[in-house]
């Protein structure tokens, strides 16, 4: 990059709140680094605040599942094709595309050809399933940013320029979590013993763990009386599915909560929860916990069949082996989970160790995520001539 340039183009789409999330990252810390940053795409909240221009609501590209995507695919095909036009006929400095793959991988394959700079901001879950499309990952990307170091190994390994930049999550969370103040707002007392239930944010997963989870809170609290239990609801939805499941358990010690899980968790002694992002929160948060997953016969044996890791979740994956306890599928009963929660709180010796460690990969995913991105976006930028 030219030490006289003051001016930078950048085209970004993020697909969903979390790309918005790290896109506003990215653009605060390269606009320290230049006198203008034009930014147009497709943009959220935080990334409009910042002065971006997005060509597209973002929320047209936010679905999930299976069904959904499929029924709203001419649409996306759509804006993906006038994107495209767009970029060429105005090419930026350099492109990122921000998780959101299945989107963003086509449009960075038709930009790089073209000669426009792409980065791709957060990997695709290529090291655990579908391996082979690493191929068209290469084709497409000029650089891949990382949010964990053990997927920037891959890349390595398949010749893909890459740079783990670090966690935003691990930037923005104390070392030192404070629970006494997360207990006082919350209305718990300092000594309370307190595991926290985390079933999940989507329907599916609350139906299926939603009652198990419950299940096994209760057989924890019938060994030890003095238990108190938080679940935090996802949204209103959840919250809804969560007070009819509650009637089943009227001599449970819980606190039902509209979403506030960042308190919960911070709170708590101890956390069951659904395997899924919420892990690496948990983990920065230096909790024990229990992870678990279930979902219909059919997805799973498809499910496990695909994965190539010996593990689900991110606590695990970081550490490169069983860090914490995962009960999956049939092995989830509410005796197997509790049987487990029950020993953070038997064996201290225990707890003290894992929050070590939580402690050490904290350090490690600690490393300035936004401004190290913004060094990878400017390493690509060529000069003007």
């Amino acid at each position: 990059m030219s030490e006289n340039k003051t001016s930078l183009r950048i085209g970004i789409v993020a697909g969903e709140a979390s790309g918005d999330i790290l896109g506003a990252g990215l653009v605060a810390a390269l606009q320290e680094r230049f006198d203008e940053v034009i930014v147009e795409g497709i943009a959220g909240p935080r990334m409009l605040a910042l002065g971006a221009k997005s060509l597209f609501p973002m929320e047209r590209l936010s679905v999930m599942g299976l069904v959904e995507p499929l029924k709203r695919l001419p649409e996306l095909l759509g804006i993906r094709k006038r994107l495209r036009q767009h970029f060429l006929a105005n090419p930026p400095d350099v492109f990122v595309g921000i998780d959101s793959p299945d989107f963003n991988l086509g449009l960075e394959e038709s930009l790089k050809a073209a000669g426009i700079p792409t980065v791709h901001y957060v990997s695709p879950s290529v090291w655990a399933w579908r391996k082979g499309r690493i191929k068209k990952i290469a084709r497409a990307v000029d650089h891949m940013l990382t949010l964990l170091p053990f997927e920037a190994d891959f890349y390595q390994e398949h010749g893909v320029p890459v740079s783990f930049v670090g966690h935003p999550l691990a930037d923005d969370l104390p070392l030192a979590p404070d629970v006494e103040g997360a207990r006082e707002e919350l209305g718990f007392d300092v000594e309370d013993r307190i595991v926290a239930l985390l079933p999940g944010s989507r329907g599916g997963e609350v139906r299926y763990l939603g009652p198990l989870f419950l299940q096994a809170a209760r057989w924890c609290h019938q060994r030890q009386p003095d238990l108190k239990f938080v679940l935090p609801a996802a949204n209103d939805a959840r919250l809804s599915e969560i007070q009819a499941l509650l009637k089943d358990f009227p001599e449970l010690p819980l606190t039902l909560l509209d979403g506030r899980s960042h308190e919960a968790l911070t709170a708590c002694d101890a956390v069951l929860i659904a395997s899924g992002t919420a892990t690496l929160e948990t983990l920065l948060l230096k909790k024990p916990m229990v992870v678990s997953y279930k979902m219909g016969a059919m997805s799973y044996a498809i499910f496990s069949r695909l994965l190539q890791t010996p593990w689900v979740s991110l606590p695990n994956l970081l550490a490169r082996r069983e860090l914490v306890p995962e009960i999956l599928q049939d092995a989830a009963t509410p005796e197997s989970l509790g049987a487990e929660l029950l020993k953070f709180f038997q064996d201290p010796l225990l707890r003290d160790q894992l929050q070590r460690e939580f402690n050490d990969i904290h350090q490690q995913l600690r490393r300035n995520a936004s401004a190290r991105a913004a060094d990878a976006v400017c390493a690509l930028i060529k000069p003007k001539q």
